[in-house]
């Protein structure tokens, strides 16, 4: 287990917490009452800071049940936040139902934080890339009889 400094910009809201032991996302807390209109998108605060130690990275995930029921989606899902950026983390939320808003409340669920190691590589250019049974094919390639 490795521990995370976290800010809380607004003490008033919960720390993200994992719903179930074992799941890879934590909820993240809605700052700001908003109401998205169909097709509208929206910066949402969620009054937490983090400090990701080095070689760690962490990805903003939509939460499945608010997709399904509501339509209610990220712009730029997964999004990344990187070992090195200290302020609030944010997300872009958009609602992708095509006839009804969106409230969301402030303390709603509007996303999840999951956290994973990474690697750091050197890009190494070359003239040709060594071979593989797939090759190039992509977009479907492999599910083609």
């Amino acid at each position: 287990m490795t521990d995370l400094l976290i800010q809380q910009l607004d003490p008033e809201l919960p720390l993200p917490r994992f719903a179930q032991p074992g799941d890879a996302g934590a909820d993240l807390h809605a700052r700001v009452d908003l109401e998205l209109a169909p097709g509208e998108r929206a910066l949402m605060p969620t009054g937490i800071a983090i400090a990701l130690p080095p070689g760690f990275a962490a990805f903003i995930h939509p939460r499945s049940g608010l997709a399904i029921r509501d339509g209610l989606s990220m712009v730029n899902a997964p999004g990344t936040i990187d070992a090195s950026y200290r302020g609030e983390i944010s997300v872009i939320l958009i609602n992708l139902d095509s006839s009804k808003k969106i409230a969301i409340k402030r303390g709603d669920r509007v996303a999840q934080l999951v956290i994973q190691r990474i690697e750091n590589v050197n890009f190494l250019p070359v003239t040709h890339l060594p071979g593989t049974d797939r090759g190039v094919g992509g977009f479907g390639s492999t599910g083609k009889q």
